[in-house]
């Protein structure tokens, strides 16, 4: 059977207070509509449509760089979630097979419960996804007869009945393609809001004959963000989540509640986490590495046994081999340490390549950038750089040669050879006193002058 994606993320979000759309608000370094797509996208759908709507050309910028096959519509007016879904339509036609609608700012849907909705499929013709809410609040309510759905009575149109329902509505669907426009075509808006709710295509269905039903998750699963408040409980819950899957995988933490993670963090077995260690995107750590206090890494690999921080900084494109050291107030970018290579102190290393086992002294850096170009610094094996070494690129320390401290480097080192590029120190005896004397002379005389 083939499936569609229908996510809506038209919506203003008036709530976030922000000139950002809602649905792109980071969850754990990513758009609440990546979360969204992220979960559904496991399941392999033939054809996905983001409809789109207040800052529908960022959103479907944001859809397209996750997945450049995304289909996407607007809908120009704010109508309800019925008209939004309509809005489908167009991208969708020739499809034959399953669509379900999801949210872009519902992201913690698991593919798990979408799977339990494909499958609820066979057996009947429309899919809701409910969930039992400890406070049903103005959530719309799935009033059912045994297993069978009869219909979706949103908040506003409820009776005190109905409202005491705790059964609640995520608004996640599943239904065949072809039935679910030609349900949401005769959907009209005659309620409190005038609205074209989605919700409406149940008693329709029902009114038609067909069969529909309900399956539940955990609320944790269907929250909506529609706020800063939420949004922050979003990021929350998800944190929570991704400490929990780490326990599990066996990784080691000293105080977990102080790490974050982002969305795409991998975490090695018997990896060691200290405290106040952010990852940012795209970060792998391979079993038994060690990241120490208050690191910060993004877009970076680090190899089984190496050890970073406190304190490091890893950008992207640093890539950290087996056993290799990167110590404290130490930024790397763009740059591979091979095997046992170390940096250890007050160091910036970018666009380098390090060879197994050297040795970079503290506050070197690699001058990579011209004001125009990045330039690439290489480093031999076994070399040893002398602190205070200002490696102008692009330039070569061969293997096993070295660097005088506080030198500035700006052609290349044969391998074994040593490189001083200092100025020759000048001593002029007893000049210090004097000069000290001077100046003290001066600032009394000045402060005189002021009085």
């Amino acid at each position: 059977m083939t499936l569609a994606l229908i996510v809506l993320a038209a919506g203003k979000g008036t709530r976030m207070n922000s000139d950002l759309p809602k649905v792109l608000h980071p969850v754990a370094g990513a758009p609440m509509l990546v979360h969204a797509l992220r979960a559904a996208t496991t399941l392999e759908p033939d054809r996905i449509c983001v409809v789109t709507g207040h800052g529908a050309d960022a959103v479907e910028a944001a859809a397209l760089e996750h997945d450049p096959e995304i289909q996407t519509a607007r809908q120009t007016e704010q109508l309800g979630t019925a008209h939004a879904v309509a809005q489908a339509r167009t991208a969708l036609e020739g499809h034959d097979g399953d669509a379900i609608v999801l949210y872009g700012d519902t992201p913690f849907i698991r593919p798990e419960t979408l799977e339990r909705m494909i499958a609820a499929r066979k057996e009947y013709d429309l899919v809701v996804l409910g969930f039992d809410a400890a406070d049903p609040g103005r959530y719309g309510r799935l009033v059912m007869q045994g297993n069978a759905l009869d219909r979706i009575v949103e908040f506003k149109d409820a009776t005190d009945k109905e409202r005491a329902i705790t059964l609640c509505n995520s608004g996640v669907i599943a239904a065949d393609s072809d039935t679910l426009f030609d349900l949401i075509s005769a959907v009209g808006n005659e309620n409190a809001s005038g609205d074209y709710y989605l919700t409406d295509i149940i008693a329709i269905a029902r009114a038609k004959g067909l069969t529909a039903t309900a399956i539940t998750c955990d609320e944790a699963e269907t929250l909506g963000v529609n706020s800063r408040a939420e949004l922050a409980a979003a990021e929350a819950l998800f944190q929570t989540a991704m400490r929990q899957a780490a326990f599990e995988d066996g990784v080691g933490f000293y105080a977990p509640d102080s790490v974050y993670f982002s969305f795409d963090t991998v975490l090695g077995r018997d990896a060691l986490i200290e405290q106040n260690v952010v990852f940012g995107p795209g970060v792998t750590v391979e079993s038994g590495a060690h990241i120490r206090a208050f690191s910060h890494l993004e877009g970076c690999h680090v190899a089984r046994g190496a050890v970073v921080g406190p304190y490091a900084r890893l950008r992207p494109g640093a890539e950290l081999a087996e056993d290799a050291r990167v110590g404290n107030f130490v930024e790397i970018k763009n740059a591979f340490l091979d095997t046992g290579a170390k940096v250890n102190h007050l160091t910036y290393i970018g666009d380098a390549d390090l060879g197994a086992g050297c040795n970079v002294g503290a506050g070197s850096v690699t001058c990579n950038y011209d004001g125009v170009r990045k330039h690439r610094t290489s480093i031999g094996a076994g070399a040893f750089v002398g602190s205070g070494t200002m490696l102008v690129a692009p330039v070569t320390v061969g293997a096993e040669a070295m660097t005088g401290s506080g030198s500035v480097i700006t052609q290349d080192v044969p391998d074994g050879a040593l490189a001083l590029g200092r100025a020759v120190q000048v001593v002029k005896p007893g000049l210090a006193r004097r000069l000290m004397a001077l100046f003290k002379s001066s600032k009394e005389n000045n402060q005189k002058e002021a009085i």
